[in-house]
């Protein structure tokens, strides 16, 4: 078969170059990691500089708001969808393993796929037939599904009824729990200590790093354009609804398992820990912290968390204070405390050169002015022909045709 020998056409070359990305310690998203890792590392000492059982309980509360709010920013952050009850996934994953460590003998680890199972169902029987609705109406929808499995758990035998279950072991692996305690150097680590290490390296780990991932992949950017607008987004060729069902489905299994870091730290679950307030205070660290944006997120999560036992020696007007606060948040940073576009003023910032101005080009060559009105004068002229005249007849010649015939 004969090559075509058509050209291909070359795309033009743009007017202007596009700058280096910045690099060194300054860029943008190289400080963040930097300073990502290095308050990483700042909470996995603190144990060793203070290890008092109320620093580490509050803490490991703390972190496991912040596994709980990741899960729910793939679904108001990312996904764009407004989620009243998100604790009832909280409740699912805490229940199920509860139920199967008391009454079955499983492990902690070995309820995970259960757990993940649940969630998965428990998110395709709420988000099937309601992700359709829009704004304020899943909003009501999601708050009535957070009220229906807390009456649920309030009334089922198997559940506890309103005193819950108690007695729910701490996590151990393959015939080690965390209950043993752990020898390392001569430091003895107590099952407190090993809890706290467990929730900060695999569920704040593996929660950080996974929806971040998530947001920058291709799955991400369908989500925010489904946020941004779900009507152009289907014309572009993404189905909606499957996004959105998918992005509710990765936040109950996010839901369930901080809700299993929530049973094993406990020891004890009970319908009144799931009620409205705590959807509630989920929802709030997203939004202070800054919707889709993952330090904000942390941010917002240790605040909501961690501001009530700070204020706690102000006894009765702790909760008073707590809300000023967030009124002035809210007042000063209204789209979070560090949002999704933000960068510290002081980081360098690529600087994008300005498109230079279009230049003016002058005639090339000069213009007979006798020409110019010669033949305006013969397209006059027929312009005027008579219409059943043809055009010989209607063509009119100039003296110097004239002269040329002769």
């Amino acid at each position: 078969m004969a090559k075509s020998t058509t050209p291909r056409l070359q795309a033009p070359k743009p007017t202007i170059e596009r700058p280096p990305a910045i690099r060194g310690l300054l860029a943008p998203d190289r400080f963040m990691k930097l300073l990502g890792l290095v308050l990483f590392i700042v909470a996995a000492v603190l144990p060793f500089v203070t290890a008092t059982p109320y620093i580490i309980s509050i803490l490991t509360s703390a972190f496991i708001y912040i596994v709980l709010a990741m899960g729910l920013n793939v679904v108001v952050g990312y996904a764009g969808l407004l989620d009243l009850g998100y604790i009832a996934f909280m409740a699912v994953g805490a229940y199920t393993s509860g139920i199967l460590t008391t009454q079955f003998g499983l492990s902690m680890l070995e309820t995970l796929p259960f757990v993940v199972i649940a969630c998965i169902v428990a998110g395709v029987i709420i988000g099937g037939p309601t992700l359709r609705l829009r704004s304020d109406y899943l909003a009501i929808v999601t708050l009535g599904f957070g009220e229906i499995i807390r009456i649920t758990a309030n009334n089922l035998k198997i559940t506890g009824g309103p005193s819950g279950i108690h007695g729910i072991p701490t996590w151990s692996f393959f015939g080690w729990s965390f209950a043993d305690g752990l020898d390392v150097f001569g430091i003895h680590f107590n099952a407190k200590i090993l809890f706290y290490y467990f929730v900060l390296f695999i569920g704040i780990g593996v929660a950080v790093v996974a929806v971040s991932r998530l947001g920058r992949g291709k799955l991400g950017r369908a989500w925010k354009s489904v946020r941004d607008d779900e009507d152009v987004s289907e014309a572009m060729g993404i189905n909606g609804y499957a996004t959105k069902l998918l992005a509710y489905i990765i936040g109950a299994v996010w839901g369930g398992f901080a809700g299993t870091l929530m049973a094993g730290h406990l020891t004890a679950i009970a319908p009144n820990s799931f009620e409205f307030l705590y959807s509630a205070l989920v929802l709030m660290a997203v939004v202070l912290g800054g919707m889709g944006s993952t330090p904000g997120v942390i941010i917002g999560a240790l605040f909501v968390s961690l501001a009530p036992e700070f204020l706690r020696e102000f006894s009765e007007w702790r909760f008073l204070l707590f809300g000023v606060l967030l009124v002035v948040a809210m007042i000063f940073r209204p789209r979070g405390i560090w949002p999704a576009n933000a960068v510290l003023p002081f980081l360098k910032k690529r600087q994008i050169p300005e498109v230079p101005a279009t230049e003016v080009v002058g005639v090339i060559g000069t213009v007979d002015d006798t020409a110019v009105s010669d033949r305006a004068f013969g397209e006059a002229a027929v312009g005027d022909a008579p219409a059943g005249g043809t055009a010989s007849d209607s063509t009119a010649t100039t003296p110097n045709e004239e002269e040329g015939k002769r």
